[in-house]
């Protein structure tokens, strides 16, 4: 196949998983992390590969880009200490690398992003129960069809679509506007 044929077979995919999103779940995602900004709350993120580096990603930004004035975001990735994960992947498993730092840290009403695109890997469900139990409140960005995650999110992102870079690239731009939103939006309710 030709590059440029490739270029607009891909693009065209990526056009229409991004259509096929439900604006409104976007928005209430960006609404429950507004929530927990005024309140305080912590937001955690996590997953694995790419999504691992979008989970880091994802709370730079909040932590810098959408926090202002009195109002920050309190947003951490879980997948960024390298040498917690390593040891909690050296002592225990590999699926309680992240489970065992939300028990750390997580309180009630605090809020876990995990990004996954197939749903399936043991620790992101594990984290997702793990904050569950705790209290919190969970969103999940996921792709495929959901996998095991998917019923254990109070908030679902979904990208229907199969192929990894596809799900990766919706998930992207998903965090972004997000992001982008709560810097523009009030801190403070309006009405």
């Amino acid at each position: 196949m030709e590059f440029d044929r490739y270029w607009a077979d891909y693009t065209a995919r990526l056009r229409t998983a991004l259509g096929s999103l439900d604006l409104g779940a976007v928005e209430s995602v960006a609404r429950t992390l507004d929530a927990a900004r005024r309140e305080g709350r912590q937001v955690f993120t996590c997953g694995n590969g790419a999504s691992a580096a979008l989970a880091s990603h994802f709370a730079a930004d909040l932590a810098k880009t959408a926090s202002r004035g009195a109002h920050k975001f309190r947003a951490i990735s879980l997948a960024d200490n390298v040498s917690l994960i390593t040891a909690w992947a050296n002592d225990t498993a590999y699926q309680e690398v992240f489970s065992r730092q939300l028990a750390n840290f997580v309180h009630e009403g605090d809020v876990l992003v995990a990004i996954s695109c197939s749903g399936n890997s043991d620790n992101i469900v594990a984290a997702l129960a793990a904050a569950r139990e705790a209290g919190g409140r969970t969103v999940g960005l996921l792709g495929f069809d959901g996998g095991r995650a998917r019923p254990l999110v109070d908030h679902v992102i979904w990208c229907s679509d199969n192929h990894y870079g596809i799900v990766e690239d919706v998930h992207f731009v998903v965090c972004h506007v997000i992001a982008s939103f709560l810097a523009r939006e009030p801190a403070e309710p309006t009405d």
